[in-house]
């Protein structure tokens, strides 16, 4: 049996009734969170243990829409000038995806990983593109993932721009892996799950859409797309096709509680409605949508009329402390009120995207500490300044945790880092060797 007990920090459960506790500890037993119990009824258990002093135990964190390839963006300066969103993807993103191969997928998207153990964030929920090479690209991301020892659910975006060829391969890839995570979990496999990947209305025919739609659908899950990220996505599917994107996507049946619809920034009041009605998560991106220029998400009347908005980066950064604090200042701008917005933006983070997890590794109970749930915890440095219960929480995650340093992170019972320090077999000054020969390639498209 392995054991490990979590003894003298201050533990915030988040969830249904979260708790701050004092004086008390954690035991994990083959990786799932056993007891949460004061630490004299803990006293006389026998396991390694990590003294948690000075520090704030929390769940791990969810980024809910993130692509790991965008690592080789990073740096890139031999970039046109774009004037707009459409300039941006064909400038950018759609010349950088064309230039990936299979290896690139694997090692832009483990970087990214060991970023994530770093900053606290212990599942991701990817969407991957790599035109030229379609096929065997999640199981690439996949083999990382495992690496890494993160969770991750993962898609590969179908889209029409690149032709007929790359939209039916992307089909398959997305079918294949979808169902070899589904026999890995009824094998117990709880890192990896899949999503049915398409890039936005924009870039999907009819045709496309339905095809994949019913596959989603053969296959009992949900879809992982862009919408309304710009204005120019909405105007498009009015002109071409006389109704609104999420109208658009209902009529193909790809609504529901297992699908992720990203961005969001430019939704009219129906397509709100739709969502809630549907249970269709909605994923912020807030850092993205400033630095794309295309507007802000209006999450506090989406929350309001009942849609399950989420948080993710948009590869941004792998750091949800950080987004989650760009989320609230956005937010209290958009509603030009100080006193708005506050508690959409972190129940995003803190809450929601625990429902969005649910989806895919429901008896694993992430975005929370639950006994029975996945032991899936960090460790952060932090001695609060002021009284910090379950009323002062959100406000010292906001102002305070979010700018202290992860010291320790946990995925299922397994210590991934430790005192700052990676417990990992992994050559990290080789990996950033390689990552930096394969990415000057990737930059030849430029």
């Amino acid at each position: 049996m392995s054991r490990l007990l979590i003894k003298n920090g201050t533990i915030a459960t988040l969830g249904q009734g979260g708790r701050v506790l004092d004086d008390h500890g954690i035991l994990i037993e083959n990786g799932l969170v056993r007891r949460i119990a004061p630490l004299e009824e803990l006293s006389a258990v026998e396991a390694p243990a990590i003294d948690a002093h000075g520090k704030l135990v929390l769940p791990g964190l969810i980024n809910a829409h993130m692509h790991f390839y965008s690592t080789f963006a990073r740096g890139l300066y031999k970039i046109k000038p774009s004037a707009n969103f459409n300039e941006v993807l064909r400038n950018l993103w759609w010349k950088l995806d064309r230039a990936l191969t299979l290896e690139g997928s694997y090692v832009s998207a483990l970087v990214a990983l060991l970023d994530g153990i770093r900053k606290g964030t212990t599942t991701f929920i990817d969407h991957h593109a790599s035109p030229t090479s379609v096929r065997g690209s999640l199981s690439r991301i996949a083999a990382a993932v495992q690496e890494s020892g993160l969770r991750a659910c993962l898609a590969y975006e179908v889209s029409d721009r690149d032709g007929p060829e790359v939209a039916k391969a992307g089909i398959e890839e997305n079918a294949e892996f979808i169902r070899a995570c589904q026999k890995g979990a009824s094998n117990g496999d709880s890192l990896l799950r899949g999503l049915f990947g398409l890039h936005a209305s924009f870039t999907l025919s009819d045709e496309t859409l339905k095809k994949s739609a019913e596959r989603a659908r053969e296959l009992n899950t949900g879809v992982h797309v862009h919408v309304a990220e710009a204005s120019s996505d909405e105007e498009s599917c009015r002109k071409e096709h006389g109704t609104s994107i999420v109208e658009r996507f209902a009529k193909m049946g790809m609504l529901g509680p297992r699908s992720i619809f990203a961005h969001g920034t430019h939704l009219g009041a129906n397509e709100i409605d739709l969502l809630a009605q549907s249970g269709t998560k909605l994923v912020h991106n807030p850092q993205s949508n400033m630095n794309n220029a295309v507007g802000i998400a209006d999450i506090v009347n989406m929350s309001e009329k009942g849609v399950c908005v989420g948080l993710g980066t948009d590869a941004m950064t792998c750091n949800m402390f950080e987004e989650v604090r760009v989320a609230t200042w956005l937010a209290k701008l958009n509603c030009k009120n100080p006193s708005a917005g506050f508690c959409e933006a972190l129940g995003a983070l803190f809450s929601n995207n625990a429902h969005i997890a649910d989806e895919y590794w429901q008896e694993q109970k992430l975005g929370r500490i639950v006994e029975g749930g996945a032991a899936d915890l960090i460790l952060v440095d932090y001695n609060p300044p002021t009284p910090l219960d379950s009323r002062s929480l959100l406000g010292h995650l906001c102002f305070g945790v979010a700018e202290s340093a992860v010291d320790t992170t946990i995925v299922g019972g397994k210590v991934l880092m430790k005192n700052k320090q990676l417990q990992l077999d992994i050559d990290e000054e080789r990996l950033a060797a390689q990552a930096r020969e394969l990415s000057a390639k990737v930059w030849e498209a430029f």
